[in-house]
């Protein structure tokens, strides 16, 4: 389940890293999935924006793909990607 306090701490988060290159993994139907570099570009109360690099191209996403894992986002911290939320523990 999804509280308003997660939603609020991940806008947080991705408002500190305004600017910043992400690589931007997700899904596009059974078998195909992207992976594209991007960076964070504005912040809104339920989408953020990213401006990919290939082809400048602006797209949004919700707070809550990124909670639900509908797309994962790794952010750049001048040496290596990181995950922006850490992966699911194994029970």
């Amino acid at each position: 389940m999804i509280y308003k306090d997660d939603i609020l701490n991940l806008k947080q988060k991705i408002e500190g890293e305004i600017g910043q290159k992400i690589i931007v993994k997700g899904s596009l139907g059974r078998t195909k999935s992207f992976e594209k570099e991007a960076t964070i570009e504005k912040t809104y109360p339920n989408i953020f924006v990213v401006k990919f690099e290939e082809n400048s191209r602006n797209v949004t996403y919700s707070y809550t793909d990124i909670l639900t894992r509908t797309v994962d986002v790794s952010v750049f911290d001048g040496e290596h990607f990181a995950p922006l939320i850490p992966p699911v523990a194994e029970a």
